[in-house]
Parts: C-alpha cells; structure tokens; sequence
C-alpha cells in the first residue's frame, strides 16, 4: 500500500487572498513504512512575505526570490504523487492551496477524496484532546527537538510517525497470523476412568444434620 505523507509552507491562510505555496515536502510511505523517498522544493511566490507568516517558518522573501515557481515543479510533483493517497494534517487547507495553484496552471485539480486528514483521525480517536501536531508528537513520545519552525519537509517526516501511531502502529492487520506455524507433534489421547461421585457415609451423615436445621427443607417434602 503505497501513500504520500506531505505538507506544504505558505505566505497566508486563504488562496483567494492571493497567498502562495512556498514550501512542499513529500514523503513515500509502503505498508506505513518510509522508503526514503521523497520530494522537497520551495518555491517563489512571485509576492512579498508577511512577517507574520516569516515568523511561523522562517522563510523570507530574500531567500524564496529566484527559486522555481510552481509551473516549473508540477509535473515533478504530480510524477512523485502518482495516484496514491495523499496524508496531510488538516488536508482541506494543504489541498486547498494546492488545487489553487493547478488552476492558476491550467491544470486538473485533485479530488479532496484522496486526501487522508489526520487532524480528522485525531479528533475521532481522542475527542476533546488537542490536535495539533506538536501535541501528536507529545502524545506519542516522538522528538520535537530538531523543529525549531515549522517546515514542510521536516513536518511530513513527524507526521507519517504520527500517521503511523494514529492507525495502529506499525503492525496493521493481521499479518502476524500468517507467520504462525501448525504444530506438528502428535498427541496421544489417554482415557481416564470416571472418578468415584458418591457422597461417603460421613457426609450423608453430616448432611442429615444439616437438615434438622432448615424449615420444611423442600426437597424432603
């Protein structure tokens, strides 16, 4: 089973106030296991970078100005994409951007149906926690110490451990039943004679005791 864990940088929240995707990073995962494939590119926005959003991942306009601009990136991106699901934390807002810039392309847009939101996934498996991927990571004992901003490429490789944790670690399935092997020894069957059931004098006689105590005891009636 062959999924894409990725994630994108950008210079604002919504696409249709003329923000960009400065940031993509890509990872292939196979039976939830990374193969060490990926994709990274940052992008030029052909636009100025607000502060607010430099101070989120440390992209600046001096440092995006002459990279490649998404039409020159594309194609290699939709080649890695392939057509295998695409697992983003909060997936409406990564695909979102990235359908704004197919169409500023001329190009077809993605369906929403082959994203996987883990954000989703989270707030179904513990409702009322925080879901951010920080607190994911806290959760699940994964190390945060090498992230100090965010960054597409070094949040994809913290989400697919956390994709990973979300869908049931990374045994899934029950692949393990079929490593399980018959055993082949052959067992004698032994028969044993039927143990003694009747009650000895002993306990007939403490039995009738017993009975003197209890009130018209039904079952001498």
């Amino acid at each position: 089973m062959r999924e894409i864990v990725w994630d994108t940088e950008t210079t604002g929240i919504m696409p249709g106030d003329g923000h960009r995707i400065v940031e993509i990073g890509a990872l292939e995962m196979v039976n939830r296991t990374l193969t060490g494939r990926s994709f990274h590119t940052y992008l030029d926005p052909q636009r100025a970078m607000p502060k607010d959003a430099e101070r989120i991942h440390g992209l600046s306009s001096e440092f995006l100005t002459g990279q490649p601009v998404f039409e020159q990136v594309i194609d290699d991106f939709l080649a890695f994409l392939g057509d295998a699901p695409m697992v983003a934390h909060n997936a409406a807002f990564d695909m979102e951007f990235l359908n704004w810039e197919l169409k500023r392309a001329g190009m077809p847009i993605i369906p929403l149906t082959r994203a996987i939101d883990t954000l989703e996934i989270s707030r179904k498996a513990n409702p009322g926690a925080k879901h951010t991927l920080d607190a994911l990571c806290n959760r699940y004992g994964i190390d945060l110490s090498g992230r100090t901003k965010h960054g597409a490429l070094i949040d994809a490789e913290l989400l697919a451990r956390v994709y990973v944790e979300l869908t049931g670690g990374r045994q899934i399935g029950f692949d393990l039943a079929s490593e399980t092997r018959a055993d082949d020894t052959v067992y004698e069957r032994v028969s044993l004679a039927a143990r003694a059931h009747a009650a000895s004098p002993d306990e007939l006689a403490r039995h009738a005791e017993f009975l003197t105590g209890l009130k018209d005891p039904l079952w001498l009636s």
